[in-house]
């Protein structure tokens, strides 16, 4: 096998009620998410830079898109310091499954939140 730069090359994070999923979103990341129909799939585009040529992710609502606690674990970058989108997390209608903790000094630290659709979904931060 050859090596890869990334394991994950996408993310996609399923919703049923979209609205209510982007609001949450654009809530704990404190941006305006962007949004494009792709098919008969609807799409939120996670931030990131796309300059920087890095790993990217959306929200999806359609056919097949079903939000679970039970599937996939996504970490999501949540910056320097995942307390900052962690703290919002309940503000805007999700709750707090994990809290902040350290795996080592060269991993950093992750948490778990579900958000509004049911889904597990996993923080990273180095501080």
């Amino acid at each position: 096998m050859e090596k890869l730069k990334d394991a994950v090359v996408w993310a996609e994070i399923p919703v049923l009620n979209f609205d209510r999923a982007k609001a949450f979103y654009s809530r704990i990341y404190d941006y305006d998410m962007y949004e494009q129909m792709m098919g008969h799939h609807r799409m939120g585009f996670l931030p990131m830079d796309p300059d920087a040529r890095g790993v990217g992710g959306a929200i999806v609502q359609g056919q097949g898109y079903t939000p679970s606690a039970l599937g996939s674990k996504v970490y999501l970058n949540a910056g320097n310091d995942l307390s900052l989108v962690l703290n919002r997390v309940s503000l805007a209608g999700g709750k707090v499954i994990q809290p902040k903790t350290k795996i080592t000094d060269e991993i950093g630290y992750y948490a778990v939140f579900e958000d509004t659709e049911g889904n597990h979904v996993c923080l990273h931060s180095m501080n």
